[in-house]
């Protein structure tokens, strides 16, 4: 690992997201201690997996391996650089043109022990709204039925900032996160899971509607 990794999120990455943001975490004992594992969430924010990557113990950086779009992470060899190496990131093609498995590498991290964070609706949506899910997620629990994977549900990062913006502006966010799970007998079967736990997690919070 990078040393410039850890000293990033120890000085930048966490002042940021637990001073100016103001986290509010539920559930955070059921996040897996290690890997392999799948950590799934709802985009909405460039500061996502920020947030995501401190839920977890510094110590535990070397596993964390999030998952980002190589058309937008990958468009200039600075940005390349800096997303692979200081955050850690498995880019991914989301073109479709490729006749590569475009997640070759995300099985080859979870084969390694990695924690993956994976976006299940595969962009940035409109704030606090939960987009449909793709069947990358499916695919991926079905190739590795023995990773558990774990929901997470984020509010407040709609604004923090926005789709299309950069600018981001302070707020509280709240994290759920839910059980894990594991692939049963059909995609099918496992997407109902999936949306049924997102589903449970978003009425924890009975936020009001977004304005």
């Amino acid at each position: 690992m990078n040393p410039l990794r850890p000293l990033f999120f120890l000085l930048i990455v966490r002042p940021l997201v637990l001073v100016f943001l103001g986290l509010k975490v539920r559930h955070r004992e059921r996040l897996p201690a290690a890997g392999p594992a799948l950590v799934i969430a709802n985009h909405n924010s460039h500061l996502d997996t920020l947030v995501l990557m401190t839920l977890f113990p510094l110590r535990t950086l070397r596993w964390l391996r999030p998952v980002a779009a190589a058309d937008f992470f990958g468009r200039n060899r600075v940005l390349a650089w800096f997303t692979r190496t200081i955050i850690g990131a498995i880019l991914i093609d989301r073109s479709g043109h490729s006749r590569d498995n475009p997640f070759a590498e995300v099985s080859g991290a979870l084969e390694g022990g990695a924690i993956v964070i994976f976006y299940p609706e595969g962009t940035r949506g409109e704030p606090e709204q939960l987009g449909d899910f793709k069947g990358g997620i499916g695919r991926l629990a079905q190739r590795h039925p023995q990773v558990p994977v774990f929901p997470v549900f984020l509010h407040g990062l709609g604004k923090a900032p926005p789709k299309n913006d950069w600018l981001p502006v302070p707020f509280f966010v709240d994290v759920f996160v839910g059980q894990g799970l594991r692939y049963r007998d059909s995609r099918r079967g496992f997407m109902a899971d999936l949306n049924d736990s997102f589903a449970a997690l978003a009425s924890e919070g009975q936020f009001p509607p977004w304005t």
